[in-house]
């Protein structure tokens, strides 16, 4: 099954406590601006600013978590990495990252992959 509203929600929930105990500072959650749509998870690790996007899954039948984030997602997420970035004073700036969560539930296990520099686009 794809992603559903609540799965995501509870994955995000489940990702931002993974996160936290990493030691991650979580300092925005569902950023957006206008209708570009969002950034699921803002943290920081240390000095680096972290953009975070985080995949549910309950089922393989539509691929891997991390599948899903293609690259018109990296893209989107790219440019509401820089309008983040513009507003917060912090473009060119601050170094940042992207990253994906991905949690499966698979045999009634729950799997969570932190796949850090998942891609890489400049938003500088």
């Amino acid at each position: 099954m794809k992603e559903t509203p609540s799965a995501g929600k509870w994955g995000e929930e489940l990702a931002v406590s993974f996160l936290s105990e990493k030691g991650y500072i979580i300092d925005e959650r569902n950023w957006h601006s206008g209708r570009d749509g969002e950034i699921d998870i803002i943290a920081r690790d240390g000095p680096i600013i972290v953009f975070i996007e985080v995949k549910t899954r309950f089922s393989e039948k539509y691929g891997q978590p991390v599948q899903a984030v293609g690259i018109s997602k990296q893209r989107q997420i790219g440019r509401l990495a820089k309008k983040y970035l513009y507003l917060k004073d912090l473009y060119g700036k601050a170094d940042c990252r992207f990253d994906v969560v991905a949690i499966k539930f698979t045999g009634g296990k729950k799997i969570i992959e932190h796949i850090e520099d998942a891609f890489r686009i400049n938003p500088r």
